[in-house]
């Protein structure tokens, strides 16, 4: 330590002197400046790398696997928080600061573990801590349709995004933001990287469970209140100390707003992920086009420029931005520019093109922030389009370290996914070479200035560790959870509520009820890492305290409730490829069989290596493979078996369903969004009050998504039940009938209701 006008501060770089960087009173940038300076360019460049996802404690197997003095962890018999062989490389030899946990035993592994990391990492010179990021860890959800899911066993559980969204209320999303930060720093997590604004424009696409869903409106103010609320350390935090842990100084924390309680945020996906070409996703080769019909690209850019961009509280801006990985067919620029046609010479993936994030994220949006790839965007291609490899779209030409001195020339300064730093090291020379050593050496501490900032601002050179017991008293406390329930509940929408007769059929109050639950069956499938997934059974009930008494027979029962899920289709075939055609698939939201007769004749976009003999993407006239198709034949089986008796179906909706299969043979219709069984049992029951609203609108027909237009909201015909209710954005119904409340006038109004077949005029925000 050195005590310094009555003050003091720690002597991190072992000189005897306080430095600027170790003197808390000056602003983040001021310190990151000059820690920069003092960094050698292998430093630079182990920060501009992100580790592997990071399980503690480690398995020993897996796709991340780890080791302990070259052992398993039960062949090591060490302490679960214990760090593996590859963390201390990473850290010592490699200089990666920033690390990405994945799953976490308990928050008490997770404080300890952390706490190991920072010593190791203090004990380094110039003593730069480690920032700790995750993916979002709180969804509540249970689908197999999910991506690719973080946890923690401790803390609260709340709706997925969509869920979310459904509450249609940014007071409640601030509610969530404030919770999970605290849990995310009793963890040691200081970056989340989210929220995620894409709007979600188009109904098939993987990734729209995790949106806020079409409305840019809802969308915009829900990053505002988020990133706020993540990002903001309350005044009596930061006055009193660390929010866990050791105390530290009263920080005036010359950066307003930012301080020990806060978390940054890593808003995605820029311009905007969510406009794949008929649903598929940039994750894999077959999806790497995002196409705009509408011409709608400006109101993709409005939830960052109006929302994460433009904050209320002190924080200003969230502090970081991910580009997705796709190439943006024919984007339409601010200024009216047309990328990435294939004419335009320069057909490449977002972070790799200049006009999307220098001279739009950087310049004309004026970000100073943080820009970090989506992860695997780096490495060459897998030669099989299908599997899951890397992203590196329009740059497979280029060497390894020619993409990264491409990002690092756009403006970008991390790479997800990317914890090797000799290609970093390699775009340094190349730029030195081109440029001038100044030249590259300004570039790279221009990126470790934005980087180290994050740190000053979170308190992180300050005091980076915990308290153990502190933070298991934090994460999922009681008050916690009860938020996030509370959220569930409110999250559920109810669609249907009338028998034949028009008669309500829920709730169900009678103090004892029978309940036939059928048990689902998935065919073979391919799962989000394209590993093949076994044809299974599966047990949908979980008791619960509100659960309702199960029987085996539909005769005994009082009522039948079926549980099944969105359709889970397939969009991409190595056989059909191997057969003669183009290996591409429609993506059905519907459960029986579909043919997509009303496809384009051709695609918007095409192109890649790997595909010759049929470089068009069309799906026109072919048959979609529906991996739960069952789920249809459940809910004709209880009607059949229940006769005049209730068949309740309980959508878990990952994206929205054509109903026209399904409704007709269902009194009452609930969809969950990702919420924990009792919640749902517990509105069955009549213990809450229905007060979801769909965040998205369900679509009248797999025709009517066909022809709609990837990147505009609310132009497909909604689905309209027997009762005449349209299940438009903004439907719900409560005990009592249609909700119109406030939250309808604000959001619901404000959206355009096209006509059937018809496009909607383009959905411009005031």
């Amino acid at each position: 330590m050195i005590e310094v006008d009555g003050h003091l501060f720690k002597d991190l770089a072992r000189t005897g002197e306080l430095l600027p960087y170790e003197d808390w009173r000056l602003s983040a940038s001021e310190r990151a400046a000059d820690l920069a300076g003092r960094l050698s360019i292998e430093q630079i460049a182990g920060l501009m790398l992100y580790s592997p996802h990071q399980a503690v404690p480690n398995p020993g197997h897996g796709p991340f696997p780890g080791t302990y003095g070259g052992c398993s962890l039960a062949e090591a018999g060490v302490e679960p928080w214990s760090l593996t062989d590859q963390q201390t490389r990473m850290l010592t030899r490699d200089h990666i600061r920033h690390v990405l946990a994945i799953t976490l035993e308990s928050a008490d592994t997770a404080a300890r573990w952390n706490n190991a990391l920072q010593a190791l990492a203090e004990s380094t010179p110039l003593g730069v801590p480690v920032s700790i990021a995750t993916d979002p860890r709180n969804g509540a959800g249970e689908a197999t349709g999910a991506e690719f899911t973080t946890s923690a066993v401790d803390v609260s559980r709340w709706p997925e995004g969509m869920g979310m969204a459904a509450l249609f209320d940014p007071q409640r999303a601030r509610e969530y933001a404030e919770i999970i930060s605290q849990e995310y720093r009793a963890l040691g997590i200081t970056t989340a990287l989210g929220p995620q604004i894409d709007l979600g424009t188009e109904p098939r696409w993987m990734r729209l469970q995790d949106t806020w869903g079409p409305s840019s409106a809802l969308v915009t103010d829900y990053a505002r209140a988020v990133c706020d609320a993540m990002q903001t350390t309350p005044a009596a935090d930061y006055q009193q100390g660390a929010a866990f842990g050791l105390a530290v100084p009263e920080a005036s924390y010359a950066d307003p707003g930012w301080g020990q309680a806060s978390v940054a945020t890593m808003v995605k996906h820029w311009p905007g992920g969510g406009t794949g070409e008929a649903g598929r996703d940039a994750h894999y080769g077959f999806g790497k086009f995002a196409v705009y019909p509408g011409g709608n690209e400006a109101e993709h850019l409005v939830p960052f420029a109006h929302g994460a961009f433009d904050l209320d509280g002190p924080t200003a801006s969230a502090s970081a931005v991910m580009p997705y990985y796709t190439i943006s067919s024919g984007y339409r620029t601010p200024d009216g520019q047309v990328l990435n046609t294939g004419s335009d010479g320069e057909p490449r993936a977002n972070s790799y093109h200049r006009v999307i994030v220098h001279d739009m994220l950087r310049q004309r949006y004026g970000f100073d922030g943080v820009v970090c790839t989506d992860w695997g965007i780096t490495a060459d291609p897998d030669p099989e389009m299908s599997n899951f490899g890397q992203r590196c779209y329009g740059v497979e030409d280029l060497s390894v370290a020619e993409r990264h001195a491409l990002a690092i020339d756009n403006g970008v300064d991390q790479f997800g996914g990317n914890s090797q730093a000799a290609p970093v090291l390699e775009a340094y020379r190349i730029l030195a070479e081109r440029d001038g050593e100044a030249a590259a050496r300004a570039r790279f501490e221009a990126s470790a200035v934005r980087l180290l900032r994050v740190f000053f601002r979170t308190g992180l050179f300050d005091n980076p560790y915990l308290d153990p017991a502190a933070s298991v008293a934090t994460v999922g406390c009681e008050s916690f959870a009860q938020a996030g329930l509370a959220a569930q509940r409110d999250s559920l929408v109810l669609l249907k509520n009338a028998d034949a007769d028009r008669a309500p059929v829920l709730p169900l109050t009678q103090p004892s009820i029978r309940a036939w639950v059928p048990r689902r069956h998935l065919d073979e499938r391919l799962g989000f890492m394209r590993f093949p997934e076994p044809a299974c059974d599966i047990d949908p009930y979980r008791p619960s305290p509100a659960a309702l008494e199960r029987v085996e027979d539909p005769a005994q029962a009082q009522v039948a409730v079926v549980f099944i899920e969105s359709p889970l289709c397939e969009s991409y075939s190595v056989a059909d490829r191997e057969a003669g055609g183009n290996g591409y698939l429609p993506i059905s939201l519907q459960w029986g069989p579909y043919t997509a007769t009303a496809a384009r004749e051709r695609s918007l976009a095409s192109g890649d290596f790997r595909e010759t003999a049929h470089p068009d993407r069309s799906v026109r006239g072919k048959q979609a493979q529906v991996a739960n198709a069952s789920d249809l034949e459940l809910v004709r089986q209880a009607r059949a078996q229940m006769g005049n008796r209730p068949v309740i179906v309980v959508l878990r909706m990952h994206n929205p369903a054509v109903l026209a299969e399904v409704e007709p043979l269902a009194d009452a219709i609930v969809i969950d969004f990702g919420v924990q069984q009792e919640v749902v049992w517990e509105l069955l029951r009549g213990r809450v009050t229905p007060h979801g609203l769909l965040p998205l609108t369900l679509p009248a027909s797999m025709e009517a998504v066909e022809r709609h237009d990837e990147d505009r909201p609310f132009d497909y015909a909604a689905y309209e039940d027997g009762a005449g209710h349209t299940y438009r954005f903004g439907f719900g119904l409560d005990w009592e009938g249609v909700i119109d409340d406030e939250r309808v006038g604000r959001y619901a109004a404000r959206a355009p209701r096209p006509l059937p077949w018809a496009h909607a005029e383009p959905h411009r925000p005031a």
